[in-house]
């Protein structure tokens, strides 16, 4: 099991060490000693159950999905091998309803498709396979219901084409976004440190992970049947030479090339990148706005913002929305990383005007609301 928090439940002291193995009647519960409070314990959120951390969260997918209690717990049984009963799910369901808030959603989406109709699958193979998803129930709710998100129809559009439209001969070629030689211009830009309902979701998944290579997958699964804002996981995007060259001229987005340490040049349009593509974690529509999620482990030593920074650019000339639709965050279980891309590649061009006054003439910085010079007036024999 991977376990995201190995602080002492009791005292909260990060000194501790393995103690053996508790055995429950589906699987293994690793032990820790705290060394200073001598007190044994588990990190597990999911705590004094007979069933595994896996059957619990899987039955609660496919509840939210749409299936009936007795369906959900079959099809558990059938996958996993675990048999719960309905009554157990329903408590299940029940005690954490604060966590998974898409049971307020599920009414009104079992109307509108059937369970195998609610999230709309299909396999990429672009260099490797890629699991794409999208939630048509929760996507129809929040742009379709709600007239602050009504815009956004443009996005549903794109993601529900993907599975029989996605150009797949440019992802075989093209360089990733994380790979992309592209760097912006950081200056004045705020990345906002803060915990977020995805932290919470994270810590609680991560229970039910075996191995490091399955925590997205596992991740995308659960946001994207049990939260209310998580519409698409594993996104295809794309961007050519020719809409980067559109954006820097046309937009006035400001791209450069490294050349040594800190020291940076605007790339012109011959050094572009021909193709870049990527794959977006996650997708969130929420507050008025597109919210694109990476997560990364240990996500406090990571710095991804070129790479997001070119899923919003990909995205927003795939879709014709504005970049300020977007935000973009990466995460773990324990922190939360956000900022605005279009603070990335455009920098407002500051405009000062100078205003006369009795002690001098005064240069303001409209754009930053500060006085940037003064020049008193020469003496005079006047006197005021």
């Amino acid at each position: 099991m991977i376990f995201p928090n190995k602080s002492c439940s009791y005292c909260s002291s990060t000194n501790t060490v393995k103690r053996g193995l508790r055995y429950n009647k589906q699987e293994q519960v690793q032990l820790y000693l705290c060394r200073s409070c001598l007190k044994t314990f588990t990190p597990r959120i999911i705590k004094g159950r007979q069933y595994s951390a896996e059957a619990i969260i899987a039955g609660m997918n496919y509840y939210n999905l749409g299936f009936s209690l007795d369906k959900s717990c079959r099809i558990v049984k059938e996958k996993l091998g675990f048999e719960i009963q309905p009554s157990s799910l329903a408590n299940w369901v029940e005690e954490y309803k604060d966590l998974c808030r898409y049971h307020r959603y599920r009414p009104y989406a079992v109307k509108m498709f059937s369970p195998l109709d609610t999230v709309v699958t299909a396999t990429l193979a672009h260099r490797q396979l890629y699991r794409f998803r999208f939630h048509r129930a929760k996507a129809n709710l929040i742009v379709r219901e709600d007239i602050k998100h009504a815009r956004f129809g443009p996005l549903v559009e794109y993601l529900s084409l993907v599975p029989s439209e996605c150009p797949h001969q440019l992802f075989q070629d093209g360089l990733r976004a994380s790979e992309a030689p592209l760097k912006f211009n950081k200056e004045g830009m705020i990345v906002r440190s803060k915990t977020n309902y995805a932290n919470r979701l994270t810590a609680f998944v991560l229970q039910a992970v075996k191995k490091n290579k399955d925590r997205h997958n596992v991740l995308q699964n659960f946001m994207l049947a049990n939260d209310t804002v998580t519409v698409a996981a594993e996104v295809p995007i794309y961007i050519k030479r020719e809409d980067l060259a559109h954006m820097q001229t046309q937009l006035g987005f400001e791209v450069y090339k490294k050349l040594r340490g800190n020291v940076m040049e605007k790339m012109e349009e011959k050094d572009l990148p021909s193709l870049i593509t990527g794959h977006i974690d996650l997708l969130q529509i929420r507050n008025g706005q597109i919210h694109i999620l990476d997560y990364k482990p240990n996500a406090a030593k990571e710095k991804p913002i070129e790479q997001l920074t070119l899923y919003a650019m990909a995205l927003s000339r795939l879709t014709g929305l504005r970049m300020y639709e977007f935000k973009c965050a990466w995460f773990d279980e324990k922190n939360y990383f956000e900022f605005f891309p279009l603070h990335a590649v455009y920098k407002k061009k500051s405009r000062r005007k100078n205003i006369r006054t009795k002690e001098g003439t005064y240069r303001i910085n409209e754009t930053r609301y500060r006085v940037d010079s003064i020049r008193p007036n020469k003496p005079s024999n006047y006197v005021f």
